[in-house]
């Protein structure tokens, strides 16, 4: 299991690495693929195709009464293998991202994000009540949870000197998991979430977060030595700022997308990375971060 976990790691990073050097379409096209994988895994998790109906087929509208009927046997589960809400909303991926690469992040990015939520909600009213409120909130949420925010990584490669600074990101969030993980293992005693996730510690989140700083000052000074950002002194204070403000909130992205999973009592969110599980299993701290990283970057870069 551990070799299978270090192996698709591996391949991550060089992954990561070969589309953040071509970056334009290449790195576009691979958030768009990311972002609307990570969609599907958390409309699935969320139960956006399943609705709740009675006995007699009727649609179960309150919590009230879904409790009521549960207790007298009379709930079940209607499935569906096409989702209208689902299908609008990866239409909304695609809009968001074809906004985003012909205007750079412009104000019609928020165009394309406000006329998907009201074309959802919009469906929600004239097909009511074939949509429960809960399938159209869960829709709403993967499609800014995960596309959106990934976009930021997108966003960070096309600021100047994008290629140097998105690696802030990885760094944020991969090595900020790396070092927390043998922290905790080796230095872990105080649990940090005991019910979302017992193994993480405050140790190990101590050690990622100082982890993370480290790394940064060095990628930093590697930069410095070599000109490659000119005239950016600033940047052995920035980029070990910048790195530890992004793994404390990468920490979080991880706690988020785990209690997500204990919401909905799933394992992961799916078994396209070996070793690790689904696009959110692996990219929920970069999901998390992206945003973070670009406006600091903006900010103090």
């Amino acid at each position: 299991m551990m070799l299978e976990r270090v192996i698709s790691g591996v391949i991550l990073i060089i992954m990561m690495a070969l589309v953040l050097i071509f970056g334009g379409p290449v790195l576009f096209v691979f958030c768009l693929l990311i972002s609307l994988k990570a969609y599907f895994e958390l409309t699935r998790a969320m139960d956006v195709r399943v609705t709740t109906l009675t006995k007699d087929g009727d649609l179960i509208i309150s919590d009230k009464d879904e409790k009521i009927d549960a207790k007298s046997n009379l709930l079940k589960k209607k499935e569906e293998k096409v989702n209208l809400l689902e299908i609008l909303g990866a239409i909304g991926v695609f809009s968001y991202y074809s906004v985003l690469f012909f205007t750079k992040g412009g104000s019609f990015v928020m165009l394309s994000v406000t006329f998907t939520i009201l074309i959802l909600l919009f469906v929600y009213v004239f097909a009511f009540p074939k949509y429960d409120a809960r399938q159209v909130m869960a829709t709403l949420f993967s499609f800014i949870y995960a596309p959106i925010m990934l976009g930021y990584l997108y966003l960070t490669r096309e600021l100047d000197h994008g290629f140097y600074i998105a690696w802030l990101i990885v760094i944020s969030s991969w090595v900020c998991d790396t070092c927390a993980y043998f922290t905790g293992v080796m230095f872990g005693k105080h649990k940090m979430a005991p019910i979302l996730s017992p193994k993480k510690s405050i140790e190990g989140a101590i050690g990622g977060v100082l982890g993370s700083s480290i790394v940064g000052f060095i990628y930093a000074y590697v930069l410095n030595c070599f000109e490659i950002i000119p005239g950016k002194g600033m940047l052995l204070w920035a980029f070990p700022l910048i790195c530890g403000i992004g793994a404390l909130i990468s920490m979080v992205g991880d706690l988020a997308a785990s209690a997500i999973k204990r919401n909905f009592n799933i394992k992961d969110y799916g078994t396209l990375i070996p070793g690790h599980g689904g696009i959110m299993d692996r990219f929920d701290s970069i999901i998390f971060t992206a945003p973070v990283i670009y406006y600091l970057a903006v900010i103090l870069i």
